[in-house]
């Protein structure tokens, strides 16, 4: 966002009226100073937000409405992206009967971990907001209010997503999750809480589930800064053990018998555009460090200089991530940096990818099974590789199959 629109949406979010609603957050709770629950029955709270369109929006402006909607979403949750599909689905299904949704981000972009990123293109900042919603092809106002969040505080936001259901006179009537499911699926669903309570309004009739519990990702205040700092000092204060390999292990790993999506990279501290691209693989491994994945180098260094590849290495805070550790105990490994230790690396090509011409730096990323599903030769697209890796991924938490019943 330009400077000149993030001072305007925090002086106009002064605008927001006293938090005098509902419940305060309850002594000893780790909510943030200021933090209110809704009830039900309680009026809607005014605001004045930045919305992805640059204009400024507020409670008033969808007064014509007969029921309004303020879905909290975010542009980095697997859940809050899972039903996003689905929210778009009901603004339009039940635009002509009345509803107007109002999507809005809580979320302060700075508070998040880059491994809470690992199921999206794009963090929770305002002009990510813009090319997500543009990607998703939203089609209700999104509205950023990460620069103070007392919007959040004001409606009692706990996780993305978590709705709340206005009727005409702005009286709260529903409030909690949007659906039962996690999942991006709709077969998923078993319950439509927030359409439930709609249809009961639009009919009349009582809501007899006014109060869910949201669930998803938590809202990620301003005070969870200090949390996202000291993870960092985690990783710029670990230490790396680097390991001999030869073709045979190279080989053994590239098999990637595992669940996870291995990232491979040779490389060599004497080469410059492997030095160069070498944070953009550190990030990528930090951006997916809570899901299976391993990032893997193998340095094409002199065996006797390991002293120095662990220093290059600790430097750039290529640690295993903490869920990493598990499988590599169980594979009997110590950890994922490696010197290659032969003396002909053609043998290390055969054994890695056939297809790599010879220079470095070389990246593979590669499935369980051992399906390629992308290489590179030269410097690494940080972006392009993150991508490729999150479209096969995927952006969704998904059921687990179930196994399969061996008849009789």
């Amino acid at each position: 966002m330009k400077p000149c629109f993030l001072v305007f949406a925090a002086l106009c979010a002064l605008l927001v009226s006293p938090l005098a609603h509902g419940a305060p957050a309850k002594k000893g709770s780790f909510m943030p100073e200021g933090f209110h629950e809704l009830q039900i029955g309680d009026q809607a709270p005014d605001f004045e937000l930045l919305g992805i369109d640059e204009e400024m929006h507020g409670l008033s402006e969808y007064a014509e409405a007969k029921y309004l909607m303020i879905a909290f979403i975010s542009n980095h949750c697997p859940t809050s992206q899972a039903m996003e599909g689905r929210l778009k689905s009901l603004a339009k299904t039940y635009k002509s009967k009345g509803l107007k949704v109002v999507a809005i981000n809580p979320n302060d972009p700075a508070a998040l971990r880059p491994d809470e990123l690992g199921y999206s293109q794009y963090n929770d900042s305002f002009p990510e907001m813009k090319r997500h919603a543009k990607e998703q092809d939203f089609n209700f106002p999104y509205l950023y209010d990460g620069e103070t969040q007392k919007v959040a505080l004001a409606y009692g936001c706990l996780a993305t997503p978590h709705v709340f259901l206005f009727d005409r006179e702005r009286k709260l009537r529903y409030q909690g999750r949007f659906d039962d499911s996690r999942f991006a699926d709709p077969q998923t669903v078993t319950s439509n809480d927030a359409q439930n309570a709609l249809d009961a309004m639009l009919a009349g009739a009582e809501i007899t589930v006014p109060v869910t519990k949201p669930h998803g990702c938590s809202t990620k205040w301003i005070s969870k800064r200090d949390q996202v700092t000291a993870d960092n000092e985690k990783w710029e204060k670990g230490e790396v053990d680097v390991q001999l390999i030869d073709a045979k292990g190279v080989a053994e790993l590239r098999k990637n018998d595992t669940k996870k999506v291995r990232l491979f990279n040779v490389w060599a501290t004497w080469c410059g555009p492997c030095v160069k691209e070498f944070p953009e693989l550190v990030a990528t491994s930090r951006k997916f460090g809570l899901r299976d994945f391993e990032f893997i180098s193998v340095s094409l260094d002199d065996p006797e200089t390991v002293a120095d590849v662990k220093a290059f290495l600790e430097k750039n805070n290529a640690i295993v991530p903490d869920k990493l550790k598990p499988s590599l105990k169980a594979e009997g490994r110590s950890g994922n940096a490696y010197i290659f230790n032969e003396a002909n690396s053609d043998a290390l090509i055969q054994a890695l990818d056939p297809e790599w011409p010879g220079p470095i730096p070389h990246t593979l990323v590669v499935a369980p099974g051992g399906e390629v599903i992308f290489r590179h030769n030269g410097p690494v697209d940080g972006d392009e590789l993150r991508a490729k890796i999150l479209d096969h991924m995927g952006r969704f938490y998904v059921p687990e199959s179930e196994p399969a019943v061996t008849a009789p």
